[in-house]
């Protein structure tokens, strides 16, 4: 990840800093050299570096008894014909659009629907798609498309498939679409889609079954929009029927004496209410280390939110993020984003994170603790939790390799990088 990091050491980050680099003067002096290099067919490549070798064996050779400088200036025309046309070939009538996923998780193949509409009267021949220049933990999994031929007022779409490897938001250059000019060495000018964005957030850990403690917080009110399972089910009264709601919850009474449909609305008094914590500590962990923290996290929101349980609270290091998932609350996806832009940080600070959570914890049943290590620090804060009236279990993520298990302490499980990176589902 580190060479791959460094091999784009020059190229600028962020999509505003590319634009800023091509508007600068330099940028805009390069910028004709810079568009024929990458509208060169590999043929086209190939006749480039057959170009080249001719001249120097024309500089290194007597013209008088060598042919070297025929074939020079044979290819030379080539080229400069070639490059006139990538400046003549243009698509009047032709608009691309590209349709791209908003997530995707890391290491999965993301695929971006690129649709080529000719909105002309005559058809267009030979298109290629020309794929935007990728970050560093972004590649390319599958060879460049073309379209054959695209008649008059239709649409063609191709597929392009990448994958990436790095956590965050990306914002990627415009895919391109080009017809072939003369000689097949160059294409003509592109036709461009509009920008593409998505966000790359962690890997959800398959996690089978999740085992947290089993309290429940009163909650008065209720919550609206809550499923309708678990207990303490009041009948809060009725209401006109609503396109979706279930035909169990029709009330044929009031019905009868209003003429039209109604249904029973209900609210729920206790609910099992979370917390999860991640530990960003970079003192303790390597970056895999936080990458599987982040997927076990990940796979344990995921895993929950599908249950009766509502994750009201993400901390991620120190940072408090209130958030409702669960019980046809929110989604999951909302977590994720969060968790795509963490960083490793500082050495785990107790006391700035129990004052970051003391306003939650009466709100909350149980905390699920996602930690590097199991050391004095993070006892004294599962502690330091429970002896609030609130559950807390606590799942270390061990390096690649390391057996040494948590000391016997009740509500805590190790789980190692091998573990959450299988395919296995985990039961924790």
């Amino acid at each position: 990840m580190k060479l791959a990091e460094l091999n784009h050491l020059l190229i600028p980050r962020t999509k505003s800093d590319r634009d800023r680099l091509r508007n600068s003067l330099l940028g805009r002096s390069f910028a004709p050299f810079a568009s024929v290099a990458a509208s060169s067919t590999p043929t086209g490549r190939a006749v480039v570096g057959l170009t080249l070798f001719a001249g120097m064996l024309v500089l290194g050779l007597d013209v008088d008894k060598t042919q070297a400088h025929v074939a020079f200036a044979g290819l030379s025309g080539l080229l400069l014909a070639c490059i006139v046309g990538h400046f003549v070939v243009n698509l009047q009538a032709v608009t691309v659009v590209v349709h791209a996923p908003r997530r995707a998780q890391t290491g999965e193949r993301v695929q971006f629907a690129v649709s080529v509409t000719n909105h002309g009267t005559e058809p267009v021949r030979a298109l290629q798609i020309r794929r935007p220049f990728l970050p560093w933990d972004g590649s390319w999994v599958d060879a460049r498309p073309s379209i054959a031929e695209l008649a008059p007022d239709t649409t063609t779409q191709a597929v392009c498939e990448a994958v990436f490897i790095g956590r965050g938001e990306h914002h990627l250059d415009a895919f391109e679409a080009a017809a072939l000019a003369p000689f097949g060495l160059t294409l003509g000018r592109p036709v461009a889609s509009g920008d593409v964005r998505l966000t790359v957030v962690p890997r959800i850990a398959p996690i089978a079954r999740v085992t947290t403690p089993t309290t429940r917080k009163h909650h008065p009110g209720g919550v609206a929009l809550a499923s309708k399972t678990g207990e303490s089910m009041d009948l809060l009264g009725v209401r006109p029927y609503r396109p979706g709601d279930p035909m169990r919850a029709l009330h044929a009474r009031s019905w009868a004496k209003r003429g039209a449909p109604v249904v029973r609305e209900y609210e729920e008094e206790y609910f099992t209410r979370l917390g999860v914590i991640v530990d960003c500590d970079g003192t303790v962990s390597t970056p895999s280390q936080l990458e599987a923290a982040l997927s076990l996290a990940a796979g344990i929101m995921a895993r929950l939110s599908r249950g009766e349980a509502l994750i009201d609270l993400l901390v991620v290091g120190d940072t408090v993020h209130p958030l409702t998932i669960g019980r046809s609350l929110g989604h999951l996806d909302q977590a994720l984003d969060r968790l795509a832009c963490v960083t490793s940080g500082p050495k785990l600070d107790g006391e700035r994170l129990l004052s970051r959570l003391a306003p939650h914890l009466s709100k909350l049943s149980a905390v699920l603790f996602v930690a590097f290590a199991w050391d004095p620090t993070r006892r004294a804060i599962a502690a330091r939790i429970q002896r609030q009236g609130v559950g807390c279990q606590t799942f270390v993520v061990t390096r690649r390799g390391v057996r040494a298990r948590p000391r016997s302490d009740e509500g805590v499980t190790e789980v190692t990088e091998l573990a959450i990176a299988g395919e296995e589902p985990l039961v924790l």
